[in-house]
């Protein structure tokens, strides 16, 4: 195993190269029953064999990239960056409007594997990005053009380090201003810095590293030496530029050095702590929150010291401290990071899984959640989102943190507590389930309901959202009602489905509510398959009441309008009007079918007590014979299936709720075809209306006269149920 693959048949005299879907082969496995049946473990993932490595299985069906640093733009959707080990840099779309992320959703940028990136985040038009060779690119976004600005190249592989002008670690960082972007800076063993997009670079610093010469030689042997880079030492390994001031900038060494400089490069001050003893400075962390504070993460593991180390350091590192004595004494720790919003919460990626901090590093706790336990090598925090590059499991991203900024030490104390939400986009259509296979899953969409109960409960929980008026909008219960039963009634039999109610579990719990209204007016078995959800809400001030037993809370929701519309308020309003226009309207639709089929089983009740009476069973079969053709009318009666829908015509009620998605589901502004049809619809139910106005002044009438006749109860005309 190395590069390629390779196979020998005569004791390792000669061997041959086999072809697979990637290089660099870390692991392999040969079944012990049928040895052409085997597993490949490389960079690019997991691979089988049936035929003795003539065809593999492919590895674009598992997320098993193995990522260094991350970086984050401020796009919406923002935009995940990092160098994929053994392949190129990427940027990926955080989340999509359809069922997934895909190969579509992203791109190189320039640089490569091992890359640090960095760039404008609100304009990442010029990204910059390192790699192997000690290789520095500009990847410009208008033209994808990529363009090398290595301050001085030289081809590094199979030299000492020590010939070589700059030191670069294989894992080299650059990093942009947060003041201003046209500032790029580069560690080597000294900070370069360029104005001109790497047209000159000027050295910043003097060297920031313990420049050990011993340690600047060949590498590898006996037999071959190993100089590709990754064996350099005495580099600087984290550049981090403070988000407060300009010209303030923290650099951190591989062997175990931290600097600071707060007026761009003219002085430097060391401020390693003293128990340090030269070990990787793998982060640090600028305080969003104090411009004197900064959270060291360093990594001893090559040096087979596999403990964590986190260091505090405050006053611009005049004073430090350790704070990681509460986390296992087997997990070193890449990254700290701190939360923007909440002073002292913290999270650290580690070498296996994630740990989070609510008192400023005093105690930590697991956040593994459904976190594979896999190497954390960076994290970021953009629009209260935590980003995690793993090594070997892609991308994870833990959406919304606005529940852990709220944790607070009592909090379990109480019997049931909710999270306030934090304000939520109302993006409509293309509502995400789980992801198809090789693709990554967006975030959920709607409002997230994180609340805690503190016993075990035997009632059910509710949930009621209203308006700012106080009106009802949606209502949640977690045991089944009549309208859940209904649902399931009118889906297709054949395939599995799932009514979700809200968890009561003791302890952590979470609801979604999909920003939709209550449900349209549900009845049996008319296979509406288009379902019975209700339109969604506009933006605005909403209230949600949690209870269960004696037990309520209650959170304000603020739901703010899809920021790809740019609609005015009384667009808004117009699709607000049309959209319960629609729904009153498929209501009316749907009492009328109730209303028929109550007559019509009244109709049959009376028939059957006097089967001997003429007149009676002929005006009965004539009124249901007319009930059932105006129902034919409204729904299409031998739905059974989905594949029906392709045989059979469609009916109004299908029509009406096709119109009432197009419109809901598009958002401001209706198109005038949809306001067209929409009319049309109307007096398409007009007409129905008549149609069962005329049959209960007429035929059920009749019956009822009847009825009248023999003093038994009559039927209740349809048009009556109706409120005409």
């Amino acid at each position: 195993l190395n590069a390629p693959f390779m196979k020998s048949i005569d004791g390792g005299m000669t061997f041959e190269k086999k072809s697979t879907p990637h290089g660099d082969h870390h692991d392999h496995w040969i079944n012990p029953y049928n040895n052409k049946n085997m597993i490949n473990g490389n960079d690019g993932g997991a691979t089988i064999t049936f035929d003795d490595g003539k065809s593999w299985s492919s590895i674009m069906n598992q997320p098993t990239a193995q990522f260094y640093r991350v970086n984050t733009d401020n796009q919406f959707p923002y935009r995940i960056y990092a160098g994929q080990q053994d392949n190129s840099t990427v940027a990926i779309l955080s989340q999509t409007y359809d069922d997934g992320i895909d190969n579509d959703d992203f791109y190189a940028v320039g640089g490569g594997e091992s890359a640090h990136i960095a760039f404008d985040p609100d304009n990442p038009r010029l990204i910059y990005a390192t790699s192997i060779n000690s290789t520095l690119t500009e990847y410009n976004a208008d033209n994808e053009r990529v363009r090398e600005i290595k301050p001085y190249p030289e081809f590094v592989f199979g030299m000492e380090s020590k010939d070589l002008r700059y030191r670069t670690n294989w894992n080299a960082p650059v990093t942009a201003s947060p003041q201003d972007p046209n500032i790029i800076y580069y560690g080597t063993e000294k900070l370069l810095r360029t104005t001109d997009r790497g047209v000159t670079f000027e050295e910043i610093s003097p060297d920031l590293t313990k420049n050990e010469k011993d340690k600047q030689g060949l590498n590898g042997g006996p037999i071959t030496a190993e100089n590709v880079g990754a064996e350099f030492y005495g580099t600087i390994l984290t550049v981090t530029a403070s988000p407060h001031e300009r010209g303030t900038v923290w650099v951190g060494s591989d062997d175990g050095l931290i600097h600071v400089t707060r007026n761009d490069g003219e002085s430097w001050d060391e401020v390693t702590p003293h128990d340090l003893r030269g070990a990787m400075v793998n982060a640090i962390e600028v305080s969003p929150h104090d411009p004197g504070t900064a959270y060291i993460a360093v990594t001893g593991y090559k040096m087979n010291d596999f403990r964590p180390y986190i260091y505090k350091l405050t006053d611009f590192g005049r004073q430090s401290k350790r704070i990681d004595r509460d986390l296992p004494n087997d997990n070193f720790i890449r990254v700290v990071r701190e939360d923007p919003e909440r002073q002292g919460l913290l999270f650290a990626g580690g070498e296996v899984g994630i740990y989070v901090s609510f008192d400023d590093g005093d105690h930590w706790q697991s956040l593994g959640l459904n976190l594979p336990p896999v190497p954390i090598t960076d994290l970021a925090i953009r629009q209260s989102d935590l980003v995690a590059a793993t090594q070997g499991r892609a991308f994870w991203v833990l959406d919304d943190l606005s529940a852990l900024r709220q944790v607070r030490n009592n909090m379990a104390d109480k019997p049931l507590h909710v999270f306030n939400p934090g304000p939520v986009e109302i993006i409509r259509g293309g509502e995400p389930s789980e992801a198809p296979e090789g693709k990554g899953k967006n975030p959920t969409r709607g409002v997230v309901f994180n609340y805690h109960i503190r016993d075990e409960q035997e009632v059910p929980l509710t949930i009621e959202i209203t308006d700012s008026d106080g009106n009802s909008v949606r209502t949640y219960s977690s045991e089944e009602g009549d309208f859940e039963s209904c649902i399931i009634s009118n889906m297709d039999q054949r395939l599995p489905f799932e009514v979700k109610y809200p968890p009561k579990e003791q302890g952590a719990n979470k609801w979604v509510w999909d920003m939709r209204r209550n449900g349209l007016h549900c009845i049996n078995d008319i296979r509406l398959f288009e379902g019975f959800a209700g339109a969604y809400v506009i933006p605005g001030t909403y209230q949600a009441r949690i209870s269960i037993g004696d037990a309520e809370d209650t959170v304000i929701l603020t739901l703010v309008a899809d920021r790809r519309f740019k609609a005015g308020s009384q667009e808004i309003t117009e699709v607000e009007q049309k959209v319960a226009e629609m729904t009153a309207l498929m209501n009316k639709l749907l009492d009328g079918l109730a209303s028929i089929r109550k007559s019509r089983t009244q109709i049959g009740v009376l028939m059957a007590d006097f089967p001997e009476a003429e007149l009676l069973q002929d005006l009965g079969r004539s009124a249901v014979d007319r009930l059932s053709a105006w129902e034919g009318k409204v729904v299409q009666v031998e739905y059974e299936t989905y594949e029906d829908e392709d045989n059979l015509p469609p009916k109004l009620i299908k029509q009406v709720r096709h119109l009432l998605d197009v419109i809901d589901g598009a958002g401001p502004p209706i198109a005038a075809g949809a306001l067209e049809r929409m009319g049309d619809l109307k007096g398409d139910w007009e007409n129905l209306q008549d149609e069962l106005r005329e049959i209960s002044t007429s035929d059920i009438a009749a019956l009822n006269n009847w009825a009248r006749t023999n003093t038994i109860p009559h039927i209740s005309p349809p048009a009556k149920q109706l409120g005409e």
